[in-house]
């Protein structure tokens, strides 16, 4: 008769893995001899006292299920969170569609970022061919390229990918002014390239809305969609 392999992270004593073996090959033999399911004691996993080997296994079983209960609360918050994130990214799509030309889609993006995303931290700068005909306002700058304050911004840009996180205090006042100081994170996401569009920075106090480890993917398409609007006509 060949022996069922151990289950995983079963670390039994030389002395019971003959029983063992000999009930994973049994599996009726708690069935023929049921008698003993009530005699069977185990110590409790809380402390003292004991349950017998029945009580012991809806007690497992009752942990498992919670376990698994907790672990689908989490996945369902998650999955509303990304369906409010879609609604969003299509209303912002939407307004960026109706833009009359790229300064209106500039005011647009900004509406968007405010009223949908609830972002009043944000800074848009605009570079070369990125910031023909538009008007530099409170949202809006533009820059030359060569700015040596754009310096501290090229591996962002060498990375061509957005990142979350926090900036050096020079970076904030430069892309936040004074309403700089209450940004605590931020994400930098470098449209296009700095020679032919910019950089959109999104700030919040909290924290944790931008931490290093949060997904980039919804970032990455915001950075097509907003480059795509302002290079339009």
């Amino acid at each position: 008769m060949t022996t069922p392999p151990a289950a995983a992270g079963e670390d039994l004593a030389a002395a019971d893995a003959p029983i063992a073996e000999y009930l994973r090959a049994s599996p009726d033999f708690f069935v023929r001899n049921d008698a003993l399911l009530s005699t069977l004691r185990l110590p409790h996993a809380r402390g003292g006292g004991a349950v017998s080997l029945v009580e012991r296994q809806v007690e497992m079983l009752r942990e498992k299920s919670q376990s698994l209960e907790t672990k689908l609360a989490e996945l369902v918050i998650v999955a509303r969170s990304n369906e409010q994130l879609v609604v969003k990214f299509h209303d912002m799509t939407r307004r960026l569609l109706g833009a009359m030309d790229r300064q209106d889609a500039v005011m647009r993006l900004e509406q968007s970022l405010r009223q949908d995303f609830d972002l009043t931290h944000t800074k848009l700068v605009l570079f070369g061919k990125g910031a023909v005909g538009i008007t530099p306002n409170r949202f809006v700058s533009c820059m030359d390229v060569k700015d040596a304050q754009m310096g501290g911004f090229d591996s962002l840009f060498a990375a061509g990918k957005p990142r979350c996180g926090q900036v050096r205090d020079s970076q904030r006042e430069y892309l936040f002014g004074p309403e700089g100081a209450v940004v605590s994170s931020v994400a930098l996401v470098p449209i296009g390239s700095p020679a032919s569009c910019g950089l959109l920075a999104l700030g919040s106090p909290d924290r944790n809305r931008f931490n290093p480890g949060i997904s980039t993917d919804f970032l990455s398409r915001l950075a097509d969609l907003v480059g795509d609007a302002l290079t339009r006509g």
